[in-house]
């Protein structure tokens, strides 16, 4: 591959995205619903080509994709709660959809797409069935942006089997630029803030390195991976914070270390060779 297209370029990861594939010596095409002179300012800067496009419209998702060898998909409604809960159901699905297609039609070589976390069950008013949840913990939607994300897993599985093109989803945590990191010190005294998600997160760096990572790895048909950075979000032990918010909850293994990840990254880092390099401990003293 050497040409990748990006949609959600100008999002908060897509930016970063963008920036680490210019960086291992890609050629993009930046594609977002929103560009203005700022965004087209930003990427002239990067050597990137950015359309404008809306990936609900199928036939724009076809020509907006055209000339890529390989696809980043990260355009949807990021959250749950920004929109009507059906807005953003169907919104996202024709998204999703259309641009697995147009992948398809073009024959590109991978497709690499925003998953979600939110489909292990987040957040967690039902506490997780054991820790750290992993890929099986799944799927569990319990709102409609999660569900727009594991319909989006079904038809990303038949498209792949339809296609011979393989599709890697990463069900990222919740991801932190670090302007996000002063935030931090708030979460502390109260375990309970953090909870929906089990304290975690993903520094924008680190799901840049996923998105490359799954552009390049060997992999056939469709998989799906949890990526978020190999610490939790709090200072104190993650044993402590389990048994003190979710004491029904028990530790299916023991911890690698006193602060480790509750969201199980060892597929990716077995398939994907995916491991985290940023840490909120590296931008935050406490």
């Amino acid at each position: 591959m050497s040409t990748v297209a990006v949609t959600g370029a100008t999002g908060k990861t897509g930016r970063v995205v963008v920036a680490d594939l210019r960086e291992h010596g890609y050629e993009v095409i930046g594609v977002d619903m929103a560009v203005g002179r700022a965004e087209r300012e930003w990427a002239q800067g990067l050597g990137v080509a950015l359309l404008a496009a809306d990936l609900t419209d199928y036939g724009q998702a076809v020509d907006a994709i055209g000339g890529a060898d390989g696809v980043v998909h990260l355009a949807n409604i990021p959250a749950p709660g920004l929109y009507p809960p059906a807005h953003t159901l169907n919104a996202n699905s024709l998204m999703n959809h259309n641009v697995f297609l147009a992948a398809a039609h073009h024959k590109v070589a991978k497709v690499v797409w925003a998953s979600s976390e939110t489909t292990l069950g987040l957040p967690f008013d039902v506490p997780p069935r054991y820790a750290p949840v992993d890929e099986d913990h799944f799927p569990y939607p319990t709102s409609t942006y999660a569900l727009s994300k594991v319909l989006g897993e079904a038809a990303a599985e038949q498209i792949a089997g339809w296609s011979g093109i393989p599709f890697v989803g990463l069900r990222l945590s919740n991801v932190h630029v670090e302007a996000d990191y002063a935030a931090v010190p708030g979460y502390q005294d109260d375990p309970r803030l953090r909870k929906w998600n089990l304290w975690g997160y993903v520094d924008a760096r680190d799901a840049a390195q996923a998105c490359r990572l799954a552009l390049e790895a060997e992999v056939t048909g469709s998989r799906n991976f949890v990526i978020a950075a190999a610490d939790t979000i709090m200072a104190r032990p993650s044993a402590e914070l389990l048994a003190e918010v979710f004491p029904e909850v028990k530790l299916t293994r023991e911890l690698d270390h006193p602060n480790a990840t509750l969201l199980a990254i060892d597929r990716a880092r077995e398939v994907l060779g995916y491991e985290p390099r940023h840490s909120w401990r590296d931008a935050v003293s406490l």
